[in-house]
């Protein structure tokens, strides 16, 4: 057998899938089946899975609807205390972070490629405020972390746990992704193997009901070994390794009754695990012209072990928006994309300094530079923040082609 040198072989492997052919809507994330007809005769999506949504607004300290199965818990003085504390928490969230977020939406974000593309969010924990925030428009959002995707929770497991307990962990789980804008992976590792939740099941309900969403459905899925999506059973146990295990969630947007489909999987990203993982990498690159969010990663993508991720968001994104801790800024610097810089860059905040990217700090030196209303990424409150929004030359071209509406220029 005749080994390739190590980059042309990842290269190799990102040529191959990319030319797969295009497969039916049950085996990718298929936006068709995402705006499927939801609508009731009221006129308002139909709720498939009661379970999934009752569960969200009680975690996220919102009164359950009609006949809910956390009624009579509503009643109890610890979720009383939750959603007066909730509410606080999100108090700041709703007057200052999502006006400028979804100024910024609606005057950078809504331009082909990205509407109408997959989102895909890599090393995302349970942050599924920021894409339905950034990305309300799409359809469908692909998350990626090295946490369990979890179970969904019940009444009975609550009380198990104790209810006082199992909602002060959520409140502490929650508590940075509201304040800071990301989770903390060392509190991750500690509230979500076992300590409050058995995953990220249970903060990503909170975070759509609490950002104004109804949960239509919930699922429990994987990836076979064509990388194809499959439904599974709670408890599965896959045979080696590498198990692909998932969620999907159907969900509608409260303010405009749009049907979305989030799928989050457990799936080790660092090149050792990722390129033994061929179910994944088929069905990432299904996802070609998807649109890449990357935010909060730890600088994996700067590290020399996660090569295999950053060449297959570059090779399959039409789009890629990011804070620092994304792709080295050198590697767009190639022609292929067209760049656009908010806010402003000095160099990592705290312990991941030693990370400057010089590269980037000369390109905020330059003109064009867009002002950045709202804090994002680590420093939070402490160092500027900053966003990278890059697409694609060919991209580009085919909007200025379009007959949507022209959009500012980047």
């Amino acid at each position: 057998m005749v080994l390739l040198p190590r980059r042309r072989r990842l290269w190799t492997v990102v040529s191959l899938l990319a030319a797969l052919p295009a497969i039916g809507c049950s085996s990718k994330p298929s936006e068709s089946r995402a705006v499927q007809s939801w609508l009731g005769q009221s006129g308002q999506p139909v709720i498939r899975n009661r379970a999934a949504d009752d569960v969200a607004r009680f975690l996220a300290g919102l009164p359950g609807k009609p006949g809910s199965s956390f009624a009579d818990a509503e009643a109890q003085e610890e979720w009383k205390k939750h959603r007066r504390e909730i509410d606080a928490m999100w108090r700041p969230v709703s007057e200052r972070w999502l006006p400028a977020m979804t100024k910024f939406r609606q005057t950078e974000l809504s331009v082909p490629p990205i509407q109408g593309s997959v989102i895909f969010y890599p090393f995302s924990g349970p942050d599924v405020l920021f894409p339905a925030i950034f990305f309300s428009n799409n359809r469908v959002c692909v998350m990626v972390g090295l946490e369990p995707a979890g179970t969904l929770p019940g009444l009975r497991g609550i009380e198990k746990t104790g209810m006082q307990h199992y909602l002060e962990g959520m409140r502490e789980a929650v508590y940075s992704e509201l304040h800071r804008s990301f989770f903390i992976t060392r509190e991750m590792d500690h509230d979500f193997r076992g300590e409050i939740t058995d995953g990220l099941t249970a903060p990503i309900l909170l975070l759509l009901a609490r950002s104004g969403h109804t949960l239509l459905d919930f699922r429990y899925v994987r990836l076979d070994e064509q990388g194809n999506l499959v439904e599974r059973a709670a408890d599965y146990r896959a045979p080696g390794k590498i198990g692909n295990k998932g969620i999907e969630i159907d969900y509608a947007d409260d303010a405009d009754h749009s049907v979305h489909k989030l799928y989050y999987f457990s799936v080790n990203l660092a090149d050792d695990r990722l390129e033994a993982n061929r179910p994944f990498l088929t069905y990432l690159a299904r996802l070609k012209g998807m649109t890449t969010f990357l935010k909060a990663t730890s600088y994996m993508l700067h590290n020399k072990s996660f090569v295999t991720i950053r060449e297959q968001v570059l090779a399959l994104s039409s789009a890629i928006l990011q804070d620092d801790s994304g792709i080295p800024y050198r590697f767009f610097r190639s022609g292929a994309w067209r760049i656009q810089l908010y806010g402003h860059y000095e160099r990592p905040y705290g312990s991941f300094a030693y990370q400057e990217d010089p590269d980037l700090r000369a390109a905020y030196d330059g003109p064009a530079i867009k002002p950045l209303e709202f804090r994002i990424g680590y420093g939070f409150s402490r160092a500027p923040s900053n966003l990278l929004l890059a697409i694609r030359n060919d991209k580009i071209a085919s909007r200025q082609g379009s007959r949507l509406q022209p959009k500012p220029a980047l």
